[in-house]
């Protein structure tokens, strides 16, 4: 069993069979060092997904985006809306989503990489995210889902060791 297939994934790619025009079929750009600073073994097992077999350095390629799990279909979602005083088409602007997975259950979740990299929403971002705003908004999600409140939740928070620019450059 390859890598790519071992955790368990059962993609079913839905949005990637919609019409070109509301999304872009992307691939995240590979980073050179990854480290994985956590893991959500909770949300893993509802999941239905097992990584441990896998290697710490494996589930950091995994989960920056560097290798693809089997089955999966990235693209970066386009959308509509009000911004900068006029209707504009926005979109995942550093988010690549790999494919809806079906648990054993067949429920059906969303698996997005974010800060993988531009995408053709990025309006000229570098498509990455920090450290600190991830770890931030894992720890949000976690605190929200404890309070029994639908939320987004994080699989995994990843260290690019690269540099990500905003205002000014950070790792």
């Amino acid at each position: 069993m390859s890598l790519k297939s071992k955790a368990g994934w059962r993609f079913d790619n839905s949005y990637a069979r919609l019409s070109d025009t509301i999304l872009s079929r992307i691939s995240p750009i590979p980073v050179s060092k990854p480290k994985l600073f956590i893991f959500n073994n909770i949300l893993s097992e509802k999941l239905g997904l097992d990584f441990s077999s896998f290697s710490k350095k494996e589930m950091a390629d995994l989960f920056s985006g560097n290798l693809l799990p089997e089955g999966s279909e990235s693209i970066a979602q386009a959308y509509a809306g009000h911004q900068f005083g006029h209707f504009t088409i926005l979109g995942d602007g550093r988010a690549t989503v790999f494919g809806e997975h079906l648990t054993p259950n067949n429920e059906r979740f969303d698996i997005q990489f974010k800060g993988s990299g531009p995408t053709p929403y990025s309006r000229g971002g570098d498509g990455r995210a920090a450290l600190g705003p991830m770890l931030r908004e894992y720890i949000i999600s976690e605190s929200i889902h404890a309070l029994n409140i639908p939320t987004t939740r994080s699989l995994a928070v990843v260290e690019t060791r690269e540099n990500v620019v905003r205002e000014t450059s950070f790792q």
